[in-house]
């Protein structure tokens, strides 16, 4: 079956790794656009030189530039049978820029998987955790810092925590959101991920 779906959860919360799994079991890319934009630098195309422009100077890379990338990305012959995106949109404007993109092209969202996991939870998972606003980078305080403290390498973008209310409110008013638990062992996530797949699928 074809399958849209976007991945969405606060910094820990475990949707890379669930995201990466499943991709591979649906038989669709997963995009995380924080790889892209480095991918796409690496590659000198033409979106990657503008996105190293304004990350070279610790700016955040234009939506219109991220929301291409993504066009480029979704126009490979591996997506039309769908994709996952992994984290992406982060703003209620890229979420609407994607929904342009998705008419423009025909293209449909089948469900908005987001990540419910506990303050103190990620509390646990993440002390030391930091993610870069520019391009989505992790690192860590203790097991992978930042090169220079406060500051992405890739991009020099600063550090901070992610906010999605506003993005989840947007899904949620459109009947795309689906709240998943975080929590518990990965199968047993992978399988709350998988039903609300399923759900979308049969709508």
């Amino acid at each position: 079956m074809s399958l849209r779906v976007i991945f969405l959860g606060p910094p820990g919360a475990g949707k890379g790794t669930q995201a990466q799994a499943l991709a591979k079991e649906w038989g669709v890319p997963h995009v995380a656009t924080g790889d892209m934009l480095r991918e796409a630098v690496a590659a000198q195309a033409p979106l990657g030189l503008e996105a190293k422009r304004h990350m070279d100077s610790g700016a955040l890379v234009p939506d219109d530039v991220v929301i291409g990338l993504v066009g480029e990305r979704l126009a490979q012959p591996d997506a039309k049978a769908g994709v996952v995106l992994d984290g992406f949109p982060r703003t209620v404007a890229q979420a609407e820029a994607l929904d342009a993109l998705f008419a423009r092209t025909g293209l449909t969202l089948d469900r908005v998987i987001f990540f419910d996991v506990s303050r103190a939870e990620l509390l646990r998972r993440l002390t030391g955790r930091r993610v870069c606003r520019a391009c989505g980078r992790t690192f860590h305080l203790v097991s992978a810092p930042p090169k220079v403290a406060g500051k992405c390498d890739v991009c020099g973008g600063e550090l901070y925590e992610k906010q999605t209310s506003p993005l989840l409110d947007y899904y949620r008013r459109r009947n795309l959101l689906a709240t998943i638990p975080g929590e518990g062992p990965v199968a047993q996530v992978a399988e709350a991920i998988r039903s609300a797949a399923r759900q979308a699928a049969t709508r």
